[in-house]
């Protein structure tokens, strides 16, 4: 060849130099090309964008392209300010509505995939879940932290005296539990130590609510009593039901919300110590109540619905609505404005064990319970959307390690009208306790297994 003959000296010639040139990349792109290109997209390809690297979402955050297409999608009307501030704001609420309208829109007709892997030793009772974190305990006295992403176990919290874990909440410093007759606290960083009440303080205890400096435990004795998580002294003790309380709540607004076995839910008011209202369920008549706890006098009636006790509460922070499940499969809408129901419907066959929204999501509800369907329920109207239950003919190994063995299912919709009898019980197990994420659910079943729905569109 050529470029490998010697010359008539005998010295071979030097090799030609290689221009070697290195390979596109996002990061050659200069301001101006990205703004062209981010130019071209829409509100949810923006969003995506913006969260690749810090540098492309500098450049986004920075220009004018949410503030453009907000006034291109919603500001074609006259009267509309268009200062960049005002327009800044208002992208941002739409961005967060586009998400919330995802959120539904998944929830409701997006398909559905299952990841599930067994957490615990025995049944798993409650979970939580907060900032991409699953908080889980059973009956093997123990609870452990996951990450949602990754479904591996970070940490893990032993009972003290192998008492059984009742109910708990965590934050980002804290895990708080209801441990027999006993709250106990425990640090989740730095060296871990745990904070134990005195046994026998909280008698016959059933539930338990934790908003930051308070865990209300609810009684069968129809008491509340309140746990300051700094003194760690019991601060206050007020009558709220006049029968077991079987589930409680506390909302923003320091409202306290209790249901009970009776078939009631009270409301009241912690910073005057008053109670609210009484709402009924039961018998030939419902009750109103507001009052002082001490003298409860009768000021309304309301129209019963159900002979049934309530099983689950929750309180929306955004709204001033109020959901409660019943042990006869009843779910039901109250208007804390009025005092009245606004909707019950027959969400279930049994009893709802669980129910459950995203904070700040005024639209959808979702509730499961011992039929082992995953409801999405309209909170406005009350209206069954769409029903989930496992699809046993897909399955997939996704990991196999011994700590792990992760599964993953396909979500299977059915009719509300479709017969639960004619469905085999594994691919409906019962549902314990749920918790909602951004098109997520997470649930916890009797057969030991922790699931996470993903819901996609």
């Amino acid at each position: 060849m050529k470029g490998l003959e010697a010359s008539s000296s005998g010295v071979r010639p030097p090799a030609k130099k290689r221009i070697l040139e290195s390979p596109a990349s996002a990061e050659a792109l200069t301001h101006d090309i990205l703004l062209i290109i981010f130019s071209f997209l829409d509100f949810l390809d923006l969003l995506h964008c913006s969260a690749v690297c810090k540098s492309w979402n500098w450049v986004i955050s920075t220009s004018k392209l949410y503030q453009s297409l907000y006034y291109k999608k919603k500001c074609q009307s006259r009267g509309v300010l268009e200062e960049s501030g005002n327009l800044e704001k208002l992208s941002k609420m739409f961005l967060k509505e586009l998400a919330l309208d995802s959120h539904r829109a998944s929830l409701e007709e997006g398909s559905v995939d299952v990841y599930q892997w067994k957490g615990h030793s025995t049944r798993v009772n409650q979970c939580r879940m907060k900032m991409g974190l699953v908080l889980t305990g059973g009956d093997d006295k123990v609870m452990r932290l996951w990450s949602v992403n990754s479904y591996k176990c970070l940490e893990e919290y032993s009972v003290p005296d192998r008492a059984r874990v009742i109910d708990f909440d965590f934050d980002e410093s804290k895990i708080v539990s209801l441990v027999g007759t006993s709250v106990g606290i425990w640090r989740r960083h730095g060296k871990k130590s745990i904070f134990l009440s005195r046994k026998g303080e909280i008698p016959k205890a059933s539930c338990m609510c934790y908003v930051d400096p308070e865990a209300v435990v609810g009684c069968e004795d129809g008491r509340a009593r309140f746990l300051d998580m700094y003194s760690r002294k019991w601060s206050k003790i007020v009558k709220i039901q006049d029968g077991p309380v079987t589930c409680i709540s506390l909302s923003d607004s320091q409202m306290i919300v209790g249901g009970s076995s009776t078939g009631s839910i009270t409301v009241s008011d912690l910073s005057s110590a008053q109670r609210v209202a009484t709402l009924k369920s039961y018998g030939s008549a419902g009750y109103v109540l507001a009052s002082d706890l001490s003298s409860a006098q009768r000021v309304a009636t309301l129209k019963s619905y159900d002979s049934a006790g309530i099983s689950t509460l929750c309180v929306n922070p955004s709204s001033p609505l109020i959901f409660s499940g019943s042990t006869a499969g009843q779910a039901f809408c109250w208007d804390l404005r009025t005092m009245r129901c606004l909707w019950r419907t027959r969400a279930s066959p049994n009893v709802i064990y669980s129910m459950h929204h995203l904070r700040d999501h005024t639209s959808t509800l979702v509730m499961g319970g011992i039929d082992g369907v995953l409801r999405i329920v309209d909170e406005i109207s009350g209206k069954v959307l769409s029903g989930c239950i496992l699809d046993q003919n897909t399955s997939g190994s996704v990991s196999t390690e011994a700590s792990n063995k992760l599964s993953r299912k396909k979500g299977r919709r059915i009719a509300e009208d479709t017969k639960l009898d004619l469905m085999p019980k594994t691919s409906r197990p019962s549902i314990n306790c749920l918790a909602v994420g951004f098109q997520k659910v997470v649930t916890t079943h009797d057969d030991n297994y922790i699931r996470v729905w993903k819901f996609k569109i």
